[in-house]
């Protein structure tokens, strides 16, 4: 075995291990390019081998997805895929894991109009809302990893001899994976408790805003009562682990709705609906955007914030060190997978029920209640930079440094 095919199978045994945990008896649904089957191929062995009573691959191709944004007839972008959402749930209410391969062309829908997107987003995430509700409450195990794709390694790398540009790309996902370890695993939990360690402190604090000040930058986000700082692995309604994000390297809450004022700009390009988005800034009033300006993608932006009411808060609040791997790496993805794990970071949309006590066995209606925003679509872009201090404030009015210069100030 090559020693590249024996780090593939490391990383498959990895994505189905430690990202979703796969237990006997479960359904394994992995949804996939088609450019992926060699390592979908041992994800299947893989699963099988501990016991999976199905695999279920729901196969992609950026080909065909493009032609259908090209020439489908414009009802399709508005019309629910209730056939999909039906199955997907089912597949969730009986115990499923999911696994996402993502090998995305940052630019694979350029030049669309971005209607038809924003259209498609918007009726797929409402078809899919019962779905979202028990991945964003902890009640399924899921997990997102990625593999190169051509389009995808030319946009990271440009400057390499264009063969040579699909082998460097694999070379830094297996780095930022801890592939590169002796003992990956071994690695992966030592990585998974200091992350917890943060959590910790943070949860301690109780704090009940943060100050964010860096160049363009100057955001306040209140913290609801009872919020919970968590971190990279969660437990599931059954009491089994996954590591929903491969790479991980963030802690992250859930923001009060109505409590973020200020400014943000935006310190990376966003990937969103395979269009790019760069040097943005976003105004809060209240919780809400009031503003946004964009020196490229300005109408992808508009149409994000667009989708519905929640699309215009916000619903994570995520902390990661300027001193992490992939920021060191000096690598820039063009993929939030990555990217947001360089960087703080905050999401528009909805919130996770988990990140508020009690907040997993809550309705819709009491997580709001609550505080927690709630929409179609959840979306991470990038704020954080080795210029940003952030401040934790106390109920009585103090404060203290939590980000100096970009990393923890404990």
């Amino acid at each position: 075995m090559t020693d590249f095919a024996a780090k593939l199978s490391k990383y498959a045994d990895l994505a189905v291990e430690i990202g979703v945990n796969v237990q006997p008896g479960q359904t394994l649904v992995v949804n996939a390019p088609v450019a992926g089957a060699e390592f979908v191929r041992l994800i299947t062995a893989k699963a099988y081998s501990l016991g999976a009573s199905l695999v279920k691959v729901n196969w992609s191709d950026e080909f065909v997805t493009r032609q259908q944004f090209e020439h489908a007839a414009p009802e399709v972008f508005t019309k629910p895929p209730t056939w999909f959402a039906r199955e997907v749930t089912e597949f969730a209410e009986n115990g499923a894991v999911f696994l996402n391969v993502i090998a995305e062309n940052p630019d694979a829908l350029k030049g669309i109009d971005p209607e038809r997107i924003a259209g498609f987003q918007k009726t797929r995430g409402a078809a899919l809302k019962k779905y979202r509700e028990l991945q964003m409450s902890d009640k399924v195990s899921w997990s997102i990893v990625a593999i190169p794709s051509q389009a995808w390694a030319d946009k990271v790398f440009p400057d390499v001899p264009a063969e040579e540009r699909v082998d460097k790309l694999w070379e830094a996902i297996f780095h930022t994976v801890r592939l590169d370890r002796e003992d990956p695993v071994a690695a992966w939990q030592e990585h998974l408790d200091n992350l917890e360690q943060k959590a910790d402190v943070l949860n301690a604090k109780k704090y009940k805003s943060l100050h964010y000040i860096a160049p363009g930058t100057d955001l306040t986000i209140e913290l609801p009562k009872g919020h919970l700082w968590a971190q990279g692995d969660s437990i599931n309604a059954q009491g089994h682990s996954f590591v929903a994000n491969m790479p991980t390297e963030e802690v992250f809450t859930a923001p009060l709705k109505t409590g973020v004022n200020g400014t943000v700009r935006a310190t990376k390009p966003l990937s969103y609906g395979g269009n790019i988005i760069e040097g943005f800034s976003i105004t809060f009033e209240n919780g809400r955007i009031i503003s946004v300006s964009a020196e490229k993608g300005q109408d992808s932006l508009e149409y994000l914030i667009g989708l519905d009411e929640g699309a215009k808060y916000l619903g994570e609040v995520a902390l990661v060190p300027h001193k992490s791997p992939i920021s060191e790496s000096n690598i820039l993805y063009f993929n939030t997978l990555f990217d947001e794990n360089a960087s703080n970071h905050l999401a528009i949309g909805t919130a996770y029920a988990f990140c508020l006590e009690g907040g997993k066995e809550m309705t819709e209606d009491e997580l709001v209640a609550n505080g927690l925003n709630t929409s179609v679509t959840h979306v991470d872009f990038m704020i954080g930079s080795s210029e940003m201090d952030i401040y934790g404030i106390h109920e009585d009015g103090s404060q203290e440094p939590v980000f100096l210069q970009g990393n923890w100030a404990f």
